[in-house]
């Protein structure tokens, strides 16, 4: 169990003062200028050998992806963006971040940046964060005022421009591609790759995407050393990490754990445990509302790291728990995710515009139960087409979570469709 003073992300509850001067009382900005004097090799290795993976969802080793700006600068600059697109169902950390501790991000923000040789910084933050965007903002412009951005950032040499800039609303535009599209103004759909951000990204200059977390966690790691952070976890999946734990639980909360915390101990240290007891548990969505659900005697003792979850045949994706109680009809919770990802498909791809919408049109039978036993493979089937062909991963998203229902609930997807026939006296066609 995680001790409040290995905590990184010490006023995610907003009980303190989150502008510069409770940021620099929590132990912020404290030298930074020495963490930049240690050159850009130096911080790119610790955060590797801290084993910090990307927070955003991928759990990409966010070292590696530093590694792979250009070491030279070739005349083009170098950017950093901060992805705070947050529009995952059931995520809801990066908010947090950016309402109660915005300074944890904008100093990583000049960490990061000089560590990739960057002067600019683009934070885009999802259409919805209003408040967020405006105390965001705030925490930027104090930066400003106090010399720790700008000209000379901290006194350390380098020069280190943030701008936040504000989305219109689309899931789409957290992929990182569409993110970069929308940012330079146009529409926002997703890039092939290759050419990578790192080579040819914003304005056509290497660029590197990162998720809020990632960025923000970074000084800390830079401050208490990569043997700190590593103690933390296992083998691969090292570190603390912001769960959020919505659902039928007693206390939804956010909450600063240790990865590879089992998942019981979670939901009863932090959320009150299921409501209606753990004989209540049906399911849960372990990462953010792409993730395949999983049942609850499958994740009862599963680790919540990348690993732990890719062993029950889900994804950690960003820590999103979803906990569903008995009282929820599972195929209509899936139904539901499915109309969403309809809804954010930005229509590129043929798979996936014609293909999310063909997934929730059968969804909603089957909800009903007015379907056939056979359209049950050809769901699957179909969701396979989808899922592995299309330009980004949201055909990925999603297939995974209709084909996890019918890998785990599939003698309820049966029986709604055997009491309809029963029902209506008739075969379904």
């Amino acid at each position: 169990m995680l001790q409040d003073k290995d905590r990184i992300f010490t006023n995610i509850y907003g009980r303190h003062d989150w502008g510069l001067a409770g940021a620099l009382k929590r132990g912020q900005w404290d030298g930074t200028k020495d963490i930049l004097a240690k050159g850009r090799d130096f911080i790119i290795k610790e955060i590797q050998a801290s084993g910090l993976r990307g927070r955003g969802g991928a759990g990409f080793p966010t070292g590696l992806k530093w590694s792979f700006m250009p070491k030279q600068s070739d005349g083009r600059p170098h950017y950093l963006v901060v992805n705070a697109d947050e529009s995952e169902p059931g995520t809801c950390k990066d908010r947090e971040i950016l309402r109660h501790d915005p300074h944890t991000l904008v100093e990583g923000c000049l960490v990061a940046g000089f560590a990739m040789g960057a002067h600019t910084a683009y934070i885009y933050v999802r259409g919805e964060f209003i408040r967020e965007r405006e105390r965001l903002q705030a925490a930027v412009d104090q930066a400003y005022d106090a010399g720790l951005l700008g000209k000379n950032a901290c006194g350390s040499g380098w020069d280190m421009d943030v701008f936040v800039h504000h989305g219109a609303g689309a899931y789409i535009c957290g992929e990182e591609t569409a993110l970069l599209e929308s940012l330079e103004g146009k529409k926002g759909q997703p890039r092939m790759k290759p050419p990578f951000p790192a080579n040819v990204g914003l304005y056509g200059c290497p660029t590197t995407v990162n998720n809020v977390e990632s960025i923000a966690v970074t000084p800390t790691i830079m401050r208490r050393g990569a043997a700190w952070f590593s103690s933390f976890g296992r083998d691969n999946n090292k570190g603390t990490k912001l769960f959020m734990i919505s659902g039928h639980v007693n206390t939804p909360c956010v909450v600063e754990e240790e990865l590879g915390i089992p998942f019981k101990d979670l939901i009863e240290k932090h959320a009150g445990g299921v409501r209606g007891g753990w004989d209540n548990l049906l399911a849960v969505i372990p990462g953010g509302a792409s993730c395949p659900i999983v049942r609850g005697d499958q994740i009862m003792d599963a680790q919540m790291d990348f690993d732990g979850m890719r062993a029950i045949g889900s994804s950690f994706g960003t820590g999103g728990l979803i906990v569903m109680d008995k009282s929820t009809d599972v195929i209509a919770a899936i139904s539901r995710i499915s109309y969403f990802f309809r809804h954010e498909s930005c229509g590129q791809c043929t798979p996936c515009r014609e293909g999310t919408g063909w997934m929730w049109r059968v969804m909603e039978r089957m909800r009903q139960g007015h379907a056939a036993r056979e359209e049950i493979d050809m769901l699957f089937q179909v969701s396979k087409q989808i899922e592995g062909h299309t330009i980004c991963a949201l055909g990925d998203a999603a297939s995974w979570p209709v084909q996890a229902l019918i890998r785990n609930f599939r003698p309820v997807i049966e029986e709604r469709i055997d009491n309809y026939v029963a029902r209506h006296g008739m075969a379904a066609e």
